[in-house]
């Protein structure tokens, strides 16, 4: 089966806005160029841009060392969440802890995590609260 037409949505972050839009150009432009090789159109619709959310670098610090503390390997990750951390960051000192989701759902009733990554995350935020006692 061939579709006739695909709709498709693409989240781009990177911690530098310019280099987040030049990826999105770059990938549209590939995109056009792939579609006119084979006779089909491309349509970009920019349906929500944030920009990165750059939190408290001492809170920041704070919290990675809490949750490393129970997850040696867990990323770093930057934001460009609209969330109510984003909107707080400007003015206020604000970070946050991800946990990992095996399934990549996302704000959906079928997102999960594991029970030893959400006890992971509390802990972690609780101790980074009670340090900030």
């Amino acid at each position: 089966v061939i579709a006739s037409i695909v709709d498709m949505w693409l989240d781009v972050r990177h911690p530098d806005d310019a280099i987040t839009a030049a990826l999105v150009e770059k990938i549209h432009l590939e995109a056009q160029t792939i579609a006119a090789a084979e006779g089909c159109a491309v349509e970009l619709v920019e349906e929500s841009l944030s920009g990165t959310v750059h939190f408290d670098t001492t809170l920041t610090r704070l919290l990675v060392d809490s949750v490393r503390g129970r997850v040696p390997d867990a990323p770093l990750l930057p934001t460009g969440a609209g969330h109510d951390a984003g909107v707080l960051a400007a003015v206020v000192p604000t970070g946050m802890i991800y946990v990992r989701n095996p399934s990549g759902i996302s704000h959906s009733p079928e997102e999960f995590v594991e029970d030893a990554d959400a006890d992971a995350g509390a802990l972690a935020l609780a101790e980074a609260l009670a340090d900030l006692l």
